[in-house]
């Protein structure tokens, strides 16, 4: 399914796939410790202010999103709660979640790889940055790299499941009781 172009939508720019390619670095530190493999960067003038990457399993915080890290890492970098003329590059779809934190934050532009058509709110499902009643408005630059994030999360998901369906057929072989799924 193709996004709908918005009004706040800016094409990519020719730096993007290079500061994707380090999101993508930070996603497969989420990937290598268990989480889902979402990774963000913080630039500033052309400069790496800040990076982060999904951590809420570890870190028993539900906020602890890709990006959410890497704004937090942002604001003690830059000792200040905005940061504005950065932008942020996230291999997965902003959530509501990070959405809010980013205009908050005054984020002037998000750059990402994969749409989230089940929680994505910068087209997918709906669009937060559009809405005129708020007062800060990010930019938009969809689909940078993405094939590459696509593909990460594709992968994660396949070993995830085939993991799962490794677990069920050797806990039904290991079943003792009378219910027909063990090996007696």
């Amino acid at each position: 399914m193709e996004a709908v172009p918005y009004l706040r939508d800016v094409p990519a720019q020719p730096q993007d796939a290079e500061w994707m390619q380090l999101a993508i670095a930070e996603a497969r530190k989420a990937e290598a410790i268990g989480e889902v493999p979402v990774g963000a960067v913080l630039v500033q003038d052309g400069k790496l202010i800040a990076t982060g990457y999904n951590q809420p399993i570890g870190l028993h915080d539900p906020s602890a999103h890709a990006e959410m890290m890497a704004l937090r890492a942002a604001g003690q970098a830059l000792q200040n709660y905005r940061v504005p003329d950065c932008d942020l590059y996230v291999t997965l779809e902003p959530c509501a979640m990070c959405a809010g934190a980013m205009m908050h934050a005054r984020i002037r532009r998000v750059i990402f790889g994969a749409s989230d058509h089940k929680t994505g709110v910068a087209g997918s499902v709906t669009n937060l940055f559009e809405q005129d009643k708020l007062n800060h408005h990010t930019q938009v630059t969809r689909d940078v790299m993405a094939e590459e994030c696509v593909g990460l999360l594709r992968s994660f998901f396949a070993e995830r499941r085939r993991l799962n369906k490794q677990k069920r057929a050797e806990a039904a072989a290991s079943c003792t009781c009378h219910c027909g799924n063990g090996a007696l």
